[in-house]
């Protein structure tokens, strides 16, 4: 008997193959899966988001490789996967915090607009002619005093996390975020567990170049300079 894809199931999204698998949703999490590894963690007092951004030459600049993105002043969201679809879904998520913010004069809740980015993906997997997203988004956000992380998969599903990742890696990544992760963490504590669980699923070592880091607390988002990165990467390497 032939394998389900070489019999046809995976040329179009709109077809089931015989035991309820949408084969081009499963590729797209594929392409999530060869993606940068990438770490998000709540702590005490808001949300840090921590990307490895893989220079892949020396000739790179590394400030054009951006993984990290400011959507409203109190919601950030980090990437894995293809960056030109990231970008695309990134700007449409800013497209939603600013009409929320134009028609009821307030700022968007992070679960709303996690949920739109979402249901945006999920009809890239009804109809054809168009493909899944090949990215998945962290997103991570602060409504009043509350921190919330939130998943989008190329499918369309959302799930809430206390701490996640995505991405290369992504196995090493969690083994050691489900060993050390605490509900009472600080931001210090949370941002250096979240580069240990990066750099358990890459290769080599961290560098200010080679990792980019955010936080949003107190309601707003902010991205670190090299200067913060590196202290940080100091302190895990002598620890």
């Amino acid at each position: 008997m032939q394998p389900a894809a070489s019999m046809g199931y995976d040329r179009a999204i709109t077809v089931f193959s015989p035991d309820g698998r949408l084969f081009q949703v499963e590729y797209a999490r594929e392409a999530v899966k060869r993606g940068t590894t990438t770490v998000g963690i709540k702590y005490g007092k808001g949300v840090a988001l921590v990307v490895d951004k893989r220079i892949v030459s020396p000739l790179v600049d590394p400030r054009s490789l951006e993984k990290i993105y400011q959507v409203d002043e109190h919601i950030g969201c980090a990437t894995s996967g293809l960056v030109a679809d990231a970008r695309v879904l990134v700007d449409r998520a800013r497209l939603e915090a600013q009409i929320n913010r134009l028609t009821y004069n307030e700022s968007i809740q992070t679960k709303i607009l996690a949920k739109k980015i979402c249901d945006f993906k999920q009809q890239y997997t009804q109809y054809g002619g168009v493909r899944p997203f090949g990215t998945a988004l962290l997103i991570g956000g602060m409504d009043e005093e509350e921190s919330y992380l939130y998943e989008t998969d190329p499918s369309g599903a959302l799930m809430s996390y206390k701490a996640t990742t995505i991405g290369a890696g992504r196995d090493e990544a969690i083994d050691v975020l489900e060993k050390e992760y605490k509900n009472d963490m600080g931001k210090d504590d949370a941002i250096k567990l979240a580069m240990r669980s990066l750099r358990a699923g890459r290769e080599e070592e961290l560098t200010a170049d080679s990792v980019e880091i955010a936080i949003i607390e107190g309601g707003k988002f902010r991205k670190f300079d090299s200067d913060e990165t590196n202290r940080y990467i100091t302190e895990i390497t002598e620890s």
